[in-house]
């Protein structure tokens, strides 16, 4: 895999070091919602319709902030001098632990709704978990719990509509489907085991409801928790991290 960049000339930023415990969960968190609203972004100006672009763009930027209040909670654990800018825009793709179902291209917005329904589920149940914990994420859990009720309602509502609606829409869903299945299975590697029956639950009921069928027996990718990535992560953070490395400590 290739690194998205390199820090430009006179870059006297805090050395990265390898995360560990909390601080490293705290990182893949921020990093599948940096990267999820960073996909969503490249709909502004292009989805279907007005009213899509602009829920899109929200939802995007509640992924953002989310992103942004969990990069700082793990710098200021972490201690090492390093801010959220630090974290979100100068580690390299090897970096980043974000699931690899987020930095799947968005296609069209079948396959779009497709991949936000799963991992809204997903999020919703990580956020009700992580707000009762107490931990250092506890109080931003709470926040994004309330965010990520109304993504799961709005992803469920446009699947159903979309798999039960014509026929071309109905295969582009099912067809987005038997891709991105493929990537749910690291979702509830480690910590987030317990949350797979609770999120089944969920999405195959909103799948019933669409007339589309869950894959079976499709093999799942994974490595994305482990910093390897598809080739697609290191096209978008390429994109994303440009300005920042080009000019680093550039202030507006």
């Amino acid at each position: 895999m290739s690194d998205a960049g390199g820090s430009g000339a006179g870059d006297d930023r805090p050395a990265a070091a390898a995360p560990d415990g909390e601080v490293a969960r705290l990182l893949a968190h921020a990093d599948d919602n940096l990267i999820l609203s960073q996909r969503l972004g490249e709909w502004i100006s292009n989805a279907p319709e007005l009213e899509i672009d602009i829920a899109l763009a929200n939802i995007a930027l509640d992924h953002l902030g989310v992103a942004r209040a969990l990069y700082t909670c793990a710098a200021e654990l972490e201690g090492a001098g390093r801010a959220e800018d630090d974290l979100a825009m100068f580690r390299s793709e090897r970096e980043f632990t974000n699931a690899l179902l987020v930095e799947q291209p968005n296609g069209d917005f079948a396959r779009t709704m497709i991949r936000q329904l799963l991992f809204d589920a997903y999020q919703s149940e990580l956020w009700d978990d992580l707000s009762k914990s107490g931990g250092e994420a506890a109080g931003i859990a709470a926040k994004a719990l309330k965010e990520a009720s109304y993504h799961l309602r709005f992803s469920s509502r446009w699947v159903i509509r979309l798999g039960d609606g014509t026929e071309e829409s109905g295969q582009r869903a099912q067809t987005a489907l038997d891709e991105l299945w493929a990537y749910t299975g690291e979702l509830f590697e480690g910590d987030a085991a317990g949350y797979r029956g609770a999120w089944g639950a969920v999405v195959e009921g909103v799948l019933a409801e669409a007339t589309l069928e869950i894959p079976v027996g499709a093999h799942q990718h994974t490595g994305g928790r482990s910093g390897l990535h598809t080739e697609h992560l290191g096209h978008l953070l390429a994109e994303m991290q440009w300005v920042q490395r080009s000019y680093p400590g550039l202030k507006w």
